[in-house]
């Protein structure tokens, strides 16, 4: 598996799986793995395991759903040049409302906060620089008094299907359609 296909796969596992954000955050600070000692290296080697059947990561379980329900792909990959603004608005307003749908039932998307923009917020001191970002003159160490710029989100849940498929068809994103 390519290193991006790693990283959208913790990405999305540690969005949604507090016990595996922290597993892999000890992974990433944890300690290097020891040296091989002279007899160690003498030693033969295991025997070769089978090679593991490709597997559908989450990432692309996700962007298959905003295609198939929202054509999001088709969107981004089209060349825009030759459409209008307000075609490109048009067809924007539909795939905007129907990927936010797609996000919402896999993800049930709720703001950070409550508050609205411009409202005054208080942020604790030691607070999380996950669920909150600091801009502007920040020093100390808190608590911190500032206006919300922009409420954030985050995942209340994770529902994302499993792959049932083919692993030769792990990372089709779309089947190609054909008329007959």
């Amino acid at each position: 598996m390519s290193r991006i296909g790693v990283a959208f796969r913790a990405f999305f596992a540690a969005l949604g799986n507090a016990e595996k954000a922290r597993l892999l955050e000890a992974a990433l600070a944890g300690p290097t793995l020891p040296k091989i000692d002279s007899a160690e290296k003498t030693q033969q080697p295991a025997p070769r395991a089978e090679p593991a059947r490709l597997a559908r990561s989450e990432a692309v379980t996700l962007l298959a759903a905003l295609q198939r329900e929202a054509r999001l792909v088709d969107l981004v990959q089209q060349p825009l040049g030759q459409f209008s603004d307000e075609q490109i608005g048009a067809a924007a307003r539909n795939v905007l409302a129907d990927s936010a749908a797609v996000l919402n039932r896999f993800f049930e998307l709720r703001p950070v906060t409550t508050l609205e923009e411009g409202a005054s917020l208080e942020v604790p001191a030691g607070y999380d620089p996950n669920r909150f970002k600091l801009a502007g003159s920040v020093s100390g160490n808190g608590p911190f008094r500032g206006q919300v710029v922009h409420h954030g989100w985050q995942a209340t849940a994770v529902k994302l299907p499993s792959w049932t498929g083919a692993s030769d068809s792990a990372l089709v994103i779309a089947p190609a359609e054909v008329e007959i």
